[in-house]
Order: C-alpha cells, then sequence, then structure tokens
C-alpha cells in the first residue's frame, strides 16, 4: 500500500445523498432549525450522522480491521500503477471512504496492474477505467 498516496481528510468533494424523511420526523427537524439549535436541515443531518457514527465508532472500527480496510482517501495515479506493473504485483486495495484513479490512468493499464477494488464510499475514475473494471469492482 505504499506507493498509493492517501489523501488529508476533506481533500475531497462531499457527495450529495437524497434521503426521504416522514413529515412529522421532517416537521420535528424544521422546528429545532427555526428555534437555532442548527442553521439549516443539511446542519441537522450532517450533525446527527456524525453523532451516530462516532456512536457506533468501535463497531466501525472493528469491521475495519476484520476485514482489513483501509479508512480514508486515496489517489492512485498512472506512476503508482506503473511501479506495480514493474515490480510485477497487482494491485488489492480495500477502501471505507474516497479511491480516485487518476485521469491519465488507461484502461489498459488498470487492468494489467488492479486485480481488485472494494470501495465503500465513493471511487471516482474514468468511464473507461471503470466499465473496464467493472468485474473488479466491489
Amino acid at each position: 500500500m505504499e506507493s498509493i498516496t492517501r489523501l488529508p481528510e476533506r481533500q475531497a468533494e462531499p457527495v450529495k445523498i437524497t434521503i426521504n424523511l416522514g413529515h412529522v420526523d421532517l416537521g420535528r427537524m424544521d422546528l429545532l432549525v427555526r428555534e437555532g439549535f442548527y442553521a439549516n436541515r443539511t446542519d441537522f443531518i450532517r450533525t446527527a450522522i456524525r453523532n451516530q457514527l462516532t456512536s457506533e465508532g468501535r463497531s466501525v472500527a472493528q469491521s475495519i480491521d476484520r476485514h482489513q480496510l483501509e479508512l480514508g482517501m486515496f489517489d492512485i495515479t498512472r506512476a503508482d500503477l506503473e511501479a506495480i506493473a514493474t515490480a510485477g504485483e497487482k494491485l488489492h486495495l480495500k477502501v471505507v471512504g474516497l479511491a480516485r484513479i487518476a485521469a491519465d490512468v488507461s484502461p489498459a493499464l488498470a487492468l494489467s496492474t488492479i486485480g481488485s477494488l472494494n470501495v465503500l464510499g465513493s471511487l471516482q475514475a474514468s468511464k473507461p477505467v471503470k466499465a473496464a473494471l467493472k468485474d473488479r469492482i466491489t
């Protein structure tokens, strides 16, 4: 894993998600926003998610260890993959967070060097690279 660049926390753009809430829950959330407990709905939702992740932190850490996952954000560059190819190795990356394959990585280079990608979070790569690796991405 030493050849893959770990990105500093917060360097990646946030990912937009959509949720469905019941009317009562939405009203209760809006009341807390109106009363000044939260700046807006997004602030409330982010805070709720962070609090839940904190309360489940031990379970998350145990699962990461058990499944031998890497936590964070990773940049996979063409130079990284060329070094892996030169060494005659294959990359098997398990990430909780973000894995980003550089735009200058060709589908052929990705296929010859990436054995598997297991990403819980987001995988950013060109459409041709994602298509080439479709059987290796879980």
